[in-house]
């Protein structure tokens, strides 16, 4: 060992005694740096220890300069060491004169990519997870939303709840009739108003369809090749959109897919570019199945929809207490009527009378014991009566269009 120095070096790097933490079969560079004056008169040799043993000068480089002070010197020795084995780790310590530093190097976790590679790994396998739920769940959960906490179109005086128009072909009829009106009277209740006539003859929205349209909340087209064959559509489609849309909130457009791929109609394109303002329904082979995306898509654009249990009729129209005269309210002459469409209902077409109202009440003479049991008698048959032929279940698949061409004035003195 070189002489001590009167003055003990002043230890420049590590600052501290130094713990590192590294992982088998590692390599680390143990830095050790020094300094002292010249004055001392004293030539310090580094040396390495580990755990109290003192190693050769293999695997070690020492460098020696002078300070910017010229009255200092500078030591530097570098001590390289392979962890390749449990043995290697201990505590390292650089001894120069009367100076120490030590290094305890101990076995830490093996850091290494395959946890981050699966931790990368799980969280892609969650967002395709999500995507996926956001894709398959999306409707449901935006019909859920809006049917707890939507906007209900109330009060507003309509008689219906979509105006769907149609072209004459035999398809297009099938797929109103029997599709799309039970669907949305029997599963959802909504109350449809049919009509195949040309909506727009001069591209000019006639008396009868303002009148029509605005009974009614949307405004449903099935546009078919046999509709856009239409003068209106081929000669002034864009024009006729444009009155469309002051009709109807956001007209509801729909088209079948096996058509959509070869229509090379304007129409189509003019739909697509204005998207924001009409809704554009594509019917697919897959359609049919009752939770299939477009029933879910034609809900959402369809007005919220209020049902109360144990009510007759719209309920919509209902809360209103509409008293319009035009309502009827004994129309006993219907009870001999039978559908005169069957097109709208999905069985045979033939109904029993649904539409039957009751018998007005009877009002006996007081003090009467007679006309106490006739009364008595006449009330139990009247409500059984009432509960064997009215409906209720029914009243969603019936043709409205039946109902609403009659019509009979009602004073305050009949009601």
């Amino acid at each position: 060992m070189a002489d001590f120095c009167s003055v003990p070096p002043e230890i420049l790097a590590p600052a501290a005694n130094k713990t590192l933490e590294l992982a088998l079969g590692s390599q680390v560079v143990l830095n050790c740096t020094v300094r002292w004056a010249i004055s001392e008169h004293c030539e310090p040799v580094p040396t390495w220890t580990k755990d109290g043993q003192w190693l050769g000068s293999e695997n070690r480089q020492d460098s020696m300069w002078l300070g910017q002070n010229a009255s200092e010197r500078l030591l530097a020795t570098v001590l390289q060491v392979n962890l390749t084995r449990d043995a290697d780790f201990g505590v390292f310590a650089c001894w120069v004169s009367n100076a120490t530093a030590t290094f305890t190097l101990r076995r830490g976790e093996v850091v290494g990519h395959v946890s981050a590679v699966l931790a990368a790994l799980l969280v892609l396998a969650l967002l395709v997870l999500l995507a996926g739920l956001y894709i398959r769940c999306r409707l449901s959960v935006l019909l859920w939303y809006r049917n707890h906490y939507g906007e209900l179109e109330m009060n507003d005086g309509k008689l219906y709840d979509a105006y769907v128009s149609h072209a004459t072909a035999p398809d297009d009829r099938k797929f109103v009739h029997f599709i799309i009106k039970p669907q949305l009277e029997n599963r959802y209740g909504y109350k449809l108003y049919l009509d195949e006539q040309n909506i727009l003859p001069n591209a000019e929205p006639s008396a009868d369809l303002i009148m029509n349209v605005s009974r009614c909340r949307r405004l449903i087209v099935v546009l078919s090749v046999a509709y856009l064959e239409q003068d209106w559509c081929n000669s002034s489609f864009r024009e006729g959109l444009w009155r469309l849309l002051e009709l109807s909130k956001k007209p509801i457009f729909i088209v079948f897919e096996s058509q959509y791929r070869e229509i090379t109609h304007p129409a189509i394109s003019l739909l697509k570019h204005h998207r924001s303002t009409v809704t554009l329904l594509v019917w697919r082979a897959g359609s049919m199945t009752p939770l299939s995306d477009f029933w879910k898509e034609l809900c959402l654009a369809l007005p919220r929809k209020v049902a109360f249990r144990g009510t007759m009729g719209d309920p919509q129209t209902q809360l209103q207490e509409d008293k319009d005269p035009m309502l009827i309210l004994h129309s006993s002459y219907l009870d001999s009527r039978r559908d005169p469409h069957p097109d709208g209902d999905l069985g045979t077409g033939l109904r029993g009378y649904a539409f039957r109202s009751p018998l007005p009440p009877h009002i006996s003479v007081l003090g009467g014991p007679t006309a106490l049991a006739t009364g008595t008698q006449e009330d139990t048959q009247l409500k059984d009566s009432h509960q064997s032929e009215i409906d209720v279940s029914d009243l969603g698949s019936h043709n409205y269009g039946a109902r609403t061409d009659f019509y009979c004035l009602v004073t305050e003195d009949d009601i």
